[in-house]
């Protein structure tokens, strides 16, 4: 018989919930989303993100996450790169189910509709995880209300990088509370630049050449009608915001809507 005492469960810090992994799902050797539960205490809106990590040698290793579930859903969903060295991620791509995650307590962010001017199209600009928000927003009933028009385009390297591209297509459409209000409202446009697909290029230069309002049939981007919300790598962010500003749009905050928002916290490690 072993009397050896169990490993004690490590202290979660005041800032934080610590949260039970349910599900992890690798999309590729540089992707992965899990599961969590989620505390009855934390609220957010669609398109915020919290700090989320682990306890590292008794103290917690964080970075900031976009939620990826909506607000109603009864779990929490994130969507991460996997960076070998990286501090947080390199461990993070190893947990399990059942596994401790941290989730902080105060939820933030500007992809928020509340910092938008009202409008007729939305349109969400993402590369790579900067996917996540609008995960989140694109299951959010409120942004059918309050837009004609949603549209999910998402930039990836490579095919298998589409994460989720069935729930666009396919699950969306079809779901038994959102179906209806999604069909004829949402539009996903995926493109990838680095192999063979149907839509290939930058998100920049799908839309300075027309090819994704041909593909859409709707009209090219103007700050009059369109609402834009960016997050995606420093270098889309940047770009876009530089093609948005030069169309005439202005960026919102959390202080003063705008025509369109950028999310800067992006986990690069």
């Amino acid at each position: 018989m072993n009397d050896a005492p169990a490993p004690a469960a490590p202290v979660i810090p005041a800032a934080y919930f610590g949260e039970q992994v349910t599900w992890v799902h690798h999309w590729t050797e540089h992707l992965f989303s899990f599961r969590c539960t989620r505390d009855t205490a934390f609220r957010f809106r669609a398109g915020e993100f919290a700090m989320i990590g682990l306890m590292v040698n008794g103290k917690p290793l964080v970075r900031a996450y976009s939620m990826a579930s909506p607000p109603w859903d009864e779990e929490l969903e994130f969507l991460s790169i996997k960076v070998q060295d990286g501090p947080l991620t390199s461990r993070l791509q190893h947990i399990r189910v059942g596994d401790t995650v941290l989730v902080g307590k105060k939820p933030t962010g500007t992809l928020v509709t509340d910092n938008l001017k009202p409008g007729r199209t939305l349109w969400l600009l993402a590369t790579g995880t900067g996917l996540a928000p609008f995960l989140s927003l694109s299951r959010e009933p409120e942004v059918y209300d309050r837009f004609e028009k949603v549209v999910v385009a998402h930039t990836v390297r490579q095919v298998a990088e589409l994460a989720h591209r069935e729930l666009f297509e396919k699950d969306l459409p079809e779901h038994e509370f959102l179906g209806e209000m999604v069909r004829g409202k949402l539009l996903y446009y995926p493109s990838v630049t680095r192999e063979p697909f149907r839509t290939q290029g930058r998100i920049t230069t799908l839309v300075e050449s027309g090819k994704i309002f041909a593909d859409l049939g709707l009209p090219p981007l103007d700050p009059e009608h369109d609402r834009v919300m960016l997050c995606g790598s420093e270098a889309m962010n940047r770009d876009c915001k530089a093609m948005l500003e030069a169309r005439g749009f202005e960026e919102g905050a959390n202080n003063a809507p705008g025509t369109y928002v950028v999310e800067k916290a992006f986990v690069t490690k």
